[in-house]
Parts: C-alpha cells; sequence; structure tokens
C-alpha cells in the first residue's frame, strides 16, 4: 500500500518530530472604501493599484468608492473601471456632506468584517492592503494603520517641512500609534456621529475602548503629496488639530500627536540630529582646509607630486565583507524596530 505524500503550502512553519509541517493560515477578507471628492487626476491610479495589489493571506472582496458630489470626471473614472473589475461598486452623494458622511455610507454597505479605508488623494504600495490586513490574524487586533509617504521632493521649505513632520510622525507611531490616510479596522460599530470630523481619530478610540490592541505597520506604505505652500500646510494642520482637540473634548480621548510631552522628545531628536549635523559639516570644513593646505605645502614647498602615494592603509579592507556585513547590521536594526509591531491597548 502506497504512502500518500500531501504538501502543504504555508504562511507559517512548524518542525513537529523533525518534520517540517507548513499550516496554511485561513484567509482573511476583507472589504476596501475609497473616498473621493473631485480626483480625476488620482483616482484611476488608485483603483488601478487596489485592483492590482499582490495578496496572498488577504482577499479583497470589494472596493467601495463613495464619490461625493464630484463635479469634474472622478465618476467617469470610476465606472470605466468598474467595467474592468466587477470588485469596484460605486456610491455617489449628491451633495458633499464631509467624509464623516462618506465613511458612513461605506460602512453602511461593506461586507466583510474587515474594512480598509483609504482617502482619494494617495495611492498604496502593490503589498499595502496584505501587511495592514494579514495582521488580523491575531484577534486582538482591532485596528491597523499604514505608513505615510510623501511623493513630492522636499525642494522647498514647505516640502521640508511635510516631509519632517511625516518622519517625526513614524517615529511617534514606532512609539504610539497616530493612525491616518490608510487604516484597516474590524467593524465592530455601525456609523461614526456626523459631529466627527477626523474619523481615523474616532475609530481608533473606539478600538481602545473596546480593549482591542491599535497597531502601526510600517512595511504598509501609503503615497500621497504633501502641501506645497505655507497656506495649505496650515490649512491642514489647522483642522487636523481642531478635530483632535473636539474629540478629546467630547470623547475624552488624545491622540498620541497632541500628546506634547511625547511629541516633544521627538522633536528634541530631530534637534539633536540637526545639531550633529552641523558640527559634522564644520569638522569636515576644518579637516579638508587642513589637507588641502598640507596638500598646498607639499606642491609649492617640498615639489612632491605624489607619483608614488603615501599609503591610506584603512582603506585597504576586504571590501564586499564589510558591504554584505553593514547590510546584515542594517536589516537587524530595521526588523528590531520594527518587530514586534507596535501596538496601543487601554480604555477611555
Amino acid at each position: 500500500m502506497g504512502t500518500s505524500l500531501v504538501i502543504i503550502m504555508a504562511f507559517r512553519n512548524e518542525t513537529i518530530g523533525g518534520y517540517l509541517l507548513q499550516q496554511v493560515s485561513e484567509q482573511l477578507h476583507c472589504s476596501v472604501g475609497v473616498t473621493a471628492y473631485n480626483e480625476e487626476e488620482n483616482i484611476g491610479n488608485l483603483l488601478a493599484a487596489l485592483s492590482d495589489q499582490h495578496l496572498h493571506q488577504v482577499v479583497i472582496d470589494e472596493i467601495i468608492v463613495v464619490a461625493s458630489a464630484c463635479t469634474d470626471r472622478t465618476v467617469p473614472i470610476i465606472q470605466e473601471h468598474m467595467a474592468l473589475d466587477p470588485r469596484i461598486k460605486l456610491i455617489e452623494q449628491e451633495r458633499r456632506e464631509g467624509k464623516t458622511s462618506a465613511v458612513n455610507l461605506f460602512l453602511a454597505n461593506a461586507q466583510c468584517d474587515i474594512c480598509v479605508l483609504e482617502s482619494g488623494d494617495t495611492i498604496p504600495h502593490e503589498y499595502a492592503v496584505e501587511h495592514l490586513v494579514r495582521m488580523f490574524e491575531d484577534p486582538e487586533v482591532g485596528m491597523v494603520g499604514a505608513q505615510k509617504t510623501p511623493v513630492n521632493t522636499p525642494e522647498h521649505i514647505v516640502g521640508l517641512l511635510s516631509h519632517l513632520r511625516l518622519r517625526m510622525e513614524h517615529e511617534l507611531c514606532l512609539e504610539i500609534p497616530r493612525l491616518g490616510e490608510m487604516i484597516a479596522f474590524r467593524k465592530v460599530f455601525d456609523f461614526i456621529p456626523p459631529d466627527i470630523a477626523m474619523d481615523e481619530a474616532f475609530v481608533e478610540a473606539l478600538v481602545v475602548r473596546k480593549g482591542m490592541d491599535v497597531r502601526y505597520a510600517p512595511d504598509a506604505i501609503v503615497y500621497n503629496v504633501g502641501p506645497t505652500t505655507i497656506s495649505d500646510f496650515v490649512r491642514q494642520r489647522r483642522r487636523n488639530h481642531a478635530g483632535h482637540l473636539y474629540l478629546k473634548h467630547k470623547y475624552g480621548y488624545a491622540v498620541s500627536s497632541i500628546q506634547n510631552r511625547r511629541v516633544g522628545k521627538i522633536a528634541l531628536k530631530e534637534l539633536w540630529g540637526v545639531v550633529r549635523l552641523v558640527w559634522v559639516l564644520f569638522l569636515l570644513a576644518a579637516i579638508e582646509v587642513w589637507s588641502r593646505a598640507l596638500g598646498w605645502y607639499d606642491f609649492a614647498v617640498r615639489q612632491d607630486r605624489h607619483v608614488v602615494w603615501n599609503m591610506a592603509w584603512t582603506q585597504k579592507q576586504d571590501v564586499q565583507t564589510i558591504r554584505r556585513n553593514g547590510e546584515t547590521r542594517a536589516e537587524i536594526r530595521t526588523e528590531i524596530r520594527d518587530v514586534p509591531a507596535v501596538q496601543k491597548t487601554g480604555t477611555l
């Protein structure tokens, strides 16, 4: 009688009795919601990116787009993509009622227990949904957020401010999550109160109140364009801060970005980095001036052209081994920084 060999494809591996048993994790199904208002420049690329997500443990059952009183070509572009991907569904609002209203429409129509919510002016990395949703394999997880990455280069002061703010926000999220732009959460509530402007922060508050974990997934990347003018930068930060203060005032929940001690700690870290950079630049300039002075002395006084080099012996090393060791150390630092997943628990 023959022996049957069953090979099971795996997401987790365990060694039992000397044999490798590959376990199949149950696939996680999710509904993706996109809120859009006059996003003709971006909505097509966004839907294409969602349709082409690289998924292994995760399944996207539906992509629901809520278009709020769009006056440009946003709706026709969505309809074009609906013909290409049957998972894409469109909900139109006749008048603009705010993002919270759009999110509530998505919640009312979402079929899955795990929901992914993304703004219409962003683009997800090809593995973003996978990295977000797979964390719900842990039943204690109630919400996960992606890392926001600006695509506009910091060539002017506002671009620098946007990059610096998001870098500080990333450092803050590694300590205590503060999520936005693209989030995933369990559907443990039916709607968001209409007076709430910061929907992601309110979802975070609800999840924490139910005793579930809030996680940050730095490997789930979502791209956006930061403000390019001072007025837009101030407008964005003003409305966000007002919304967070209202959430704290009415519901007693403070997001991490308005916890001044934590923000101040990260700001000091960035400031110390600037001080070190200035010191290194000064030291580099001093050494370069001294080296050029010695070179001038060799040329003008000693008449030494250095045809036979006076060798810098510390450069004579195994380059390949050092390069590989450096890459290994960088990978270890990344693993230490990102694992275990950053989480937040507690009650309101």
